[in-house]
């Protein structure tokens, strides 16, 4: 029988095959405690999501934890159907508070499904535009005179931005402002949308939360994670080796993750550095018609910009005579047109040094890694 694979590149299942996040556990937990909602922002791929499933997991008795997420989410419509489901698979019907939430619900006759891969509910509600900001407030209410405290976690918050109604953010203030036994955990990965929403002196959410960015799990911790996990499964891993995946995959989780869950599955007893990178070679070939497919959405100086971010794995000043020089990009001005379209379509962060600088980088770890290869 197949050994269990450790290396989780998914959901949650436990605090075992969950890699410290202590600090920002205790963080958000500290927060929420004290009656204080809490903004996470990072970029993505960074584990945020299984965060937030941990620090649910963790939440003392006399708290309830629902999670959404509204990425997939075009409207407020849509907002009001994963915000339903998500509630009628969270509270438990026993209670009268619970019964009153989930009869509220069905009267708002809703088609129920099932997902194909959870097998949990779905709801699918048809509302009329003046009617969903009602039916919002009205689930929220009840949410507050639930016997347990109430927190809700809304992922991919900044989403609300692209939303074709109005003042999505102040209608939603304008209701958080008034609960006392509901708090939130809002996280998103566009980070200078996330922070204008919450920073911004002219946005409704200005200071309302508390708020803690999510960076990379100490090397020193990930390295124990992933040595513990091998070992324990009788397979021979160096800490070398360990630190080479780790340094490949530059600390982000999710391809941390995946690296390690890959080169776990062989059925090799002992892992060399020579076994982890066939596997990830083979990675990046698997990949391939996805980095191609990038190309194609790229005008040909955007591309080449994004190559040269690339092979340099980060770059500090994208309008500098050398690095323009040498890689054939043109003038500032064509660079910086390049910058914001690559910022824009995401394939590009920007995040700041410790010294305060800032620097780009591409998003996609395994992108990145296959263009220093050519």
């Amino acid at each position: 029988m197949a050994k269990f694979n450790p290396f989780i590149t998914s959901g949650y299942i436990g605090i075992e095959y969950f890699c410290n996040r202590e600090n920002e556990t205790t963080g958000i937990l500290g927060s929420l405690m004290n009656g204080r909602s809490i903004t996470l922002t990072s970029v993505r791929r960074m584990g945020k999501t299984g965060l937030i499933r941990h620090v649910f997991t963790q939440l003392p008795k006399g708290y309830a934890g629902i999670y959404i997420d509204i990425l997939s989410t075009e409207n407020l419509n849509d907002f009001l159907n994963v915000f339903s489901s998500a509630v009628f698979n969270a509270i438990p019907e026993k209670s009268s508070p619970g019964k009153k939430i989930l009869d509220f619900i069905k009267s708002l006759r809703p088609v129920i499904t099932f997902d194909p891969l959870t097998g949990q509910p779905q709801v699918t509600l048809d509302v009329k535009g003046g009617e969903l900001n009602r039916h919002i407030d009205s689930i929220l209410r009840f949410l507050e005179l639930y016997p347990q405290k109430v927190i809700i976690a809304i992922d991919e918050f900044q989403q609300i931005t692209e939303y074709p109604e109005k003042n999505i953010d102040a209608f939603l203030r304008g209701i958080i402002q008034s609960l006392n036994n509901v708090y939130f955990i809002f996280s998103g990965s566009q980070q200078h949308l996330m922070t204008e929403l919450f920073t911004a002196p002219s946005k409704p959410f200005y200071q309302s939360t508390g708020f803690l960015k999510i960076g990379k799990i100490d090397i020193s911790h990930y390295s124990a994670f992933v040595s513990r996990h091998f070992m324990a499964a009788g397979k021979q891993i160096s800490a070398e080796v360990i630190l080479e995946m780790l340094d490949w995959t530059d600390l982000h989780t999710y391809y941390v993750q995946l690296i390690c869950n890959r080169v776990f599955a062989l059925e090799s007893g002992k892992i060399t550095g020579k076994i982890w990178r066939e596997e990830a070679s083979k990675l990046l070939q698997e990949y391939e018609i996805i980095f191609y497919k990038y190309r194609d959405l790229l005008t040909g100086q955007q591309w080449k910009l994004l190559k040269a971010i690339a092979r340099e794995n980060q770059v500090f000043q994208p309008t500098s005579k050398d690095f323009m020089a040498k890689y054939s990009l043109g003038s500032p001005a064509t660079v910086l047109r390049s910058l914001q379209a690559l910022l824009d379509r995401e394939m590009i962060y920007s995040e700041y040094g410790q010294d305060g600088s800032q620097f780009y980088c591409v998003y996609d770890v395994l992108f990145r890694r296959w263009m220093q290869r050519y």
